[in-house]
């Protein structure tokens, strides 16, 4: 027979992590709800031209991501072209952006994913996912 001590030794031990799962599963759920009411609020305002060849087409809730998705026109610029000269730099670009902008989303655990698609062709030119680590400023 289990003694009284040692089942009540083990519901101690074992307290912690059962609520820590119930609240990490509070919190996702609670993200996911934030995350579709802000792709809801803001896709009334689309299609948005960004600047001369950029177009916000979509923005999605994918579970805890919220997904922007942009529409380039390179006019001749091949797909290939756009990527070999835009997405190093575009990546930087996007990261500062969301880093310097979105931080209370990302500290939540809410990720900004930011994609690209070609206006010519629909091909996905490039996509960057931020998130608080790629920030640099996890707790």
């Amino acid at each position: 027979m289990i003694s009284p001590i040692r089942i009540l030794l083990a519901l101690t031990l074992l307290a912690p992590a059962l609520f820590a799962d119930e609240l990490a599963e509070k919190i996702r759920i609670q993200n996911q709800n934030v995350v579709k009411a802000a792709a809801e609020s803001l896709a009334g305002e689309l299609p948005k031209r960004v600047d001369a060849h950029t177009r916000l087409i979509a923005i999605d809730p994918k579970g805890e991501t919220l997904l922007y998705t942009f529409e380039i026109d390179a006019g001749p610029k091949s797909d290939e072209a756009v990527i070999a000269e835009g997405k190093e730099r575009m990546g930087r670009n996007v990261t500062a952006g969301i880093c310097a902008t979105s931080r209370r989303f990302l500290e939540s655990g809410i990720t900004i994913a930011y994609r690209y698609v070609s206006a010519a062709t629909g091909r996905e030119l490039f996509r960057f996912d931020i998130d608080e680590k790629r920030c640099g400023y996890r707790k």
